[in-house]
């Protein structure tokens, strides 16, 4: 059984920080030690997450290892990509068809570490749900947005938006903002001495926990 509690070790920080300034293979290949034991170690963290958020949540995300994202990049399209990511990150699904967005997380020196939750990449007829949604019942989408519990915890909504407001709605909507948006994210960013604390996993749960779950 994965611990219920994992902390961050300082030495994962310091790989991805000597990997971002020698992201190569050659020094990849010399510290392949290293990423073996900052991978572990971010299984362990990514296992204990998984076991605290199955709690309150029905997700369908098998392992933590499964909810890692590869450290390689693809450089199928972009050959002077560099060919590692310096930072480890995945994502927790909930149980389809039932349940709808999911929870992502990232870890990445320079206070670039964060946790997101919320609608990556909707399907379209989730998205026509969502935008209908608002249409009929945008000032609660205010409310819940500007409610303690999403405002103290999370920056403002972000995503990705259409250029124009959809096909059906009219222009002068008073929520256009939120009807063009393709993505519906909540985010929340933690300085590194806060993802290297004691009760980082703690926050993160937290965090997620007191995202919207509609």
């Amino acid at each position: 059984m994965p611990k219920t509690n994992v902390r961050i070790p300082p030495d994962l920080f310091t790989f991805l920080i000597d990997l971002e300034a020698h992201n190569e293979r050659p020094w990849f290949e010399a510290n392949k030690e290293r990423y073996r034991s900052a991978h572990a170690n971010m299984v362990a963290f990514a296992d204990a997450l998984l076991e605290r958020m199955r709690v309150h949540d029905k997700l369908s995300t098998p392992s933590g290892a499964r909810s890692l994202m590869r450290i390689y990049t693809d450089q199928r399209f972009h050959a002077n990509k560099p060919p590692y990511a310096p930072r480890f990150g995945g994502r927790l699904v909930r149980v389809k068809p039932q349940l709808r967005g999911g929870y992502f997380y990232r870890i990445q020196p320079g206070d670039r570490s964060h946790v997101t939750c919320g609608f990556m990449g909707p399907e379209p007829d989730d998205l026509q749900l969502i935008r209908q949604d608002i249409h009929y019942d945008h000032a609660l989408w205010r409310k819940i947005l500007r409610s303690k519990q999403i405002s103290s915890h999370f920056g403002p909504l972000f995503g990705e938006e259409v250029a124009t407001i959809p096909r059906g709605y009219a222009k002068d909507h008073p929520a256009t903002d939120l009807l063009r948006k393709k993505q519906f994210l909540l985010r929340r960013t933690f300085t590194d001495n806060e993802v290297l604390a004691p009760n980082f996993l703690d926050e993160v749960v937290k965090t997620f926990r007191h995202g919207p779950h509609r």
